[in-house]
């Protein structure tokens, strides 16, 4: 054999090596689709539970359920408003939630349909959930109709969550602290 026809075949040999290794790569990478249909319980304007999984609706960020807001200078429970807000929408029809993805809590996060109707894109247009990455268009729509969270003065979900965090360390971090935020992650409090 020719060095030319060596060099050849080292080349297809190698090529062909790479090739098996990068759809290796790619299946590995691949991850399967869960879908979850059924009876949800509602947990906070953005969480999900069902059979003791719990699931986070991608792509927004609702108020924690404890989290208060201001409207026409007065309080309103707009944590509360928006798991209810979210509990309408998951009782309309038969929900069926996609995803593939976890987020750092072990959360699967999906996004949730109900016939035609984009459970996750509904919270956000209604102005009870903030876009958080992938429903900018509804924010602004929410925003400009003065919907929701929108028509007051509120503090952004992840600002309130970090200042409730900073709080609980300054207080010492208590074991009843503790206990409540157990409450709270398993839904016991609400």
């Amino acid at each position: 054999m020719t060095r030319f026809g060596r060099l050849f075949r080292d080349g297809v040999t190698t090529f062909a090596l790479l090739a098996l290794i990068g759809l290796l790569a790619m299946k590995l990478n691949n991850r399967s689709e869960l879908v979850q249909t059924g009876r949800f319980y509602v947990v906070d304007g953005d969480t999900l539970a069902q059979g003791g999984e719990r699931f986070r609706l991608r792509g927004i960020d609702a108020p924690e359920f404890r989290q208060q807001c201001r409207h026409d200078n007065a309080d309103w429970a707009c944590g509360q408003e928006a798991r209810k807000a979210l509990d309408r929408l998951v009782k309309v029809g038969s929900p069926e939630c996609r995803g593939s993805d976890k987020d750092r809590y072990g959360r699967l996060l999906v996004i949730c349909r109900t016939g035609d109707l984009d459970i996750n894109a509904e919270m956000v247009r209604s102005g009870m959930a903030l876009s958080y990455g992938d429903y900018e268009d509804e924010e602004g729509l929410a925003r400009r109709n003065r919907a929701g969270l929108w028509a007051g003065d509120f503090e952004r979900p992840r600002d309130y969550r970090r200042e409730e965090q900073m709080e609980h360390v300054a207080n010492g971090g208590s074991f009843g602290g503790l206990i409540d935020h157990l409450r709270q992650w398993m839904g016991w409090d609400r």
